[in-house]
């Protein structure tokens, strides 16, 4: 069936079983991501400053870089599920030991952990998505898997709000029991996938794609500078709307509405955007994320902040499912896990640097932040909107550019 000529449902009906079942539990997963929104706004109750605020953002981030290594790699030879499976039970535990730490050493300690742990499923997940989909159906394909995440991610946190109102020990309570739930899932109901019949996805591995691959560079490069503004809904722009009077269930409200417009729209958006060329597509959701954070300068009441919600969100929504497919169109079999995990790690990345960053600068002028916001939403589009040089593989079979083009 081709991607482009077939209906949304018709789309949806042609994805195999084992893909739903990926959707379910990570909706399950996504649904009980109650600490990291709140994170910042925790570290305030316990009496740290902004800037220390950002440091267990930053250490999660660091958790998250070594996910993306490390996760890839036991895609790859561990197997897709497996995979899963460990991430989720080792999150539950590395979550209720954040929960007791009171020590900034501690804290930093234990969320670093918690990233690692809590992130050590995306390379596999996206690997197994890839394998279970056929050439022609991955936009649909990682545009559900997108709104299974969002759709948990609309409810979670305004629910988190709601109980960071009695407690915060009930977000974590939440989001280990949540952990547990999707591992349960994943070992009774997930296929295992692929694994990769050559020793690779080591760290030389991982270097030498960013290095060799130049439309995997180009990708890599604009997520980087996008991801450094997108990671700021989690850091500066909680303090920002708490710096305006509102309460964290304000925030978690605000932040519900990206995930339901994502659940809402973006799938049928992609019936649209899967028509036009993919590095354009992306370049206009990365210019309108960089808009939509900027508009932040003058947000000071709820319906801006609405609208600047709904502005990066449709960003989000044009750009993500395209640069997703994209990427695993340009993976060989053998190596998805490699490639979708050191995807991960240019976001791993700007989720190490954003929020520390972003606080940071966010303590000497909140209006620098939004600037640099919209001016690296720019740069994101002006990247992946290049023309790519030639294409030198660094794998043994070339790559299958199906469902999106790869130029």
């Amino acid at each position: 069936m081709n991607e482009k000529e077939a209906t949304l449902i018709e789309n949806l009906r042609a994805l195999p079983r084992g893909a739903w079942v990926l959707f379910i539990g990570t909706f399950l997963n996504k649904f009980g991501t109650f600490v990291l929104p709140f994170l910042a706004i925790y570290m305030k109750r316990l009496g740290y400053t902004t800037a220390q605020a950002g440091l267990p953002i930053g250490a999660y981030g660091i958790g998250i870089l070594g996910a993306s290594l490390l996760g890839g790699y036991l895609a790859d030879r561990l197997g897709r599920r497996k995979t899963i499976v460990l991430s989720m039970f080792s999150a539950a535990v590395a979550m209720l030991c954040l929960s007791a730490a009171r020590s900034l050493p501690a804290i930093i300690f234990f969320s670093g952990l918690a990233g690692l742990t809590c992130e050590l499923y995306r390379p596999a997940s996206s690997a197994l998505l890839a394998d279970l989909v056929p050439a022609g159906q991955r936009v649909t394909a990682f545009a559900a898997y997108r709104m299974s995440l969002n759709a948990g991610f609309a409810f979670g946190p305004a629910i988190a709000g709601l109980l960071a109102k009695k407690s915060f020990l009930w977000l974590f309570a939440g989001d280990a029991a949540t952990s547990v739930l999707y591992g349960i899932v994943a070992w009774c109901a997930l296929p295992s996938g692929l694994r990769g019949t050559r020793m690779r996805n080591s760290l030389s591995d991982t270097f030498r794609v960013l290095r060799e691959d130049k439309r995997f560079q180009q990708a890599a490069c604009s997520a980087l500078a996008v991801g450094l503004v997108f990671v700021q809904v989690f850091s500066t722009m909680s303090v920002q709307i708490a710096r305006h009077g509102f309460s964290a269930a304000t925030y978690g409200s605000v932040i519900s509405l990206n995930g339901v417009l994502i659940v809402l729209f973006e799938l049928p958006l992609t019936v649209l955007t899967k028509r036009f060329q993919p590095r354009r597509t992306m370049a206009l959701g990365f210019a309108l994320i960089g808009i939509g954070f900027a508009s932040n300068l003058v947000a000071n009441t709820i319906p801006l902040l609405v609208l600047a919600v709904a502005l990066f969100t449709l960003g989000e929504m044009v750009a993500m499912p395209i640069s997703a497919a994209y990427v695993a169109d340009l993976a060989p079999e053998d190596s998805r896990g490699l490639y979708m995990g050191t995807y991960g790690l240019v976001w791993a990345l700007a989720f190490v640097c954003g929020p520390s960053l972003g606080l940071f600068l966010f303590s000497i002028s909140p209006a620098a932040v939004w600037c640099c916001c919209g001016a690296l939403g720019a740069l994101a589009a002006g990247i992946i909107l290049a023309e790519p040089k030639p294409v030198t593989a660094p794998q043994a079979s070339a790559p299958k550019t199906v469902g999106v083009s790869a130029k």
